[in-house]
């Protein structure tokens, strides 16, 4: 049976991903930092679902490790999830250089690096799909998460410029680009309910599209209107506004 990677595998979204591939008949490859914390979501998913899940450390920042990482991987996966992500408060970033640069490279960078690993593989597999968890950040620059939202915008225009390369060679791309969610990191943030996904919604969302094939994903699927509608704000409007 075909097997998943997933980078980023701690993260709420992450182990929704993980219960939805699983019980779809994919065995799984997690990976992340200090990923032994995994080891009893572990057993309870090969449990439940009756599938091989392996844990794998990998720090997604540490770039001249990405081509071992890979070399050293047993079986190599069907398909790659990137939900690694970092966000903190825009005054933090825009006043402490490493802030910035942990979110960049966590976000940009870092997903980078090991992609092009695996699209490499892929192409020559001519076969295989890749996820990256972008963001509706990433849509337009705003004031309040700027650094962030570049970030994703890269990630997000990567993406793009993959999905292109690897049409021909039967490997589907599919940039996900989440609104607000119900995570431990926005636990600290007051969001609208209506406009909120849960993790476990966003999971199902992102399976669903990967398996028709989708090229992007807004989920909730209000935030293609939210950010379409802000897309087209002229620039001298939009520069005094507070969104």
């Amino acid at each position: 049976m075909s097997s998943v990677l997933i980078i980023g595998a701690k993260s709420d979204i992450a182990k929704e991903l993980a219960k939805v591939y699983a019980k779809n008949g994919f065995d799984l490859i997690l990976v992340g930092r200090e990923i032994d914390e995994l080891e009893n979501f572990k057993k309870d998913l090969e449990l439940r679902y009756q599938k091989q899940v392996v844990l794998k450390d990998f720090d997604i920042v540490d770039f001249k490790s990405h081509k071992a990482f890979f070399d050293n991987l047993e079986i190599k996966p069907a398909g790659v999830i990137v939900v690694a992500g970092y966000m903190t408060e825009q005054k933090v970033c825009q006043d402490n250089w490493e802030k910035s640069l942990q979110t960049i490279n966590v976000n940009f960078t870092g997903a980078v690096g090991i992609l092009n690993i695996f699209a490499s593989y892929f192409e020559e597999q001519k076969s295989g799909f890749i996820i990256g968890v972008s963001s509706v950040a990433g849509d337009r620059g705003r004031k309040t998460n700027y650094i962030y939202g570049s970030s994703k915008a890269g990630f997000s225009a990567y993406l793009s410029g993959l999905r292109n390369r690897l049409y021909d060679s039967n490997v589907s791309v599919l940039t996900v680009k989440p609104g607000f969610v119900d995570t431990k990191m926005t636990a600290h943030l007051e969001l609208p309910p209506k406009l909120t996904a849960t993790p476990q919604d966003v999971a199902q969302d992102i399976f669903n599209a990967q398996q028709k094939g989708k090229d992007i994903l807004y989920t909730k699927r209000v935030w293609q209107i939210i950010m379409l509608v802000i897309k087209h704000i002229p620039e001298f409007i939009f520069k005094r506004l507070s969104i």
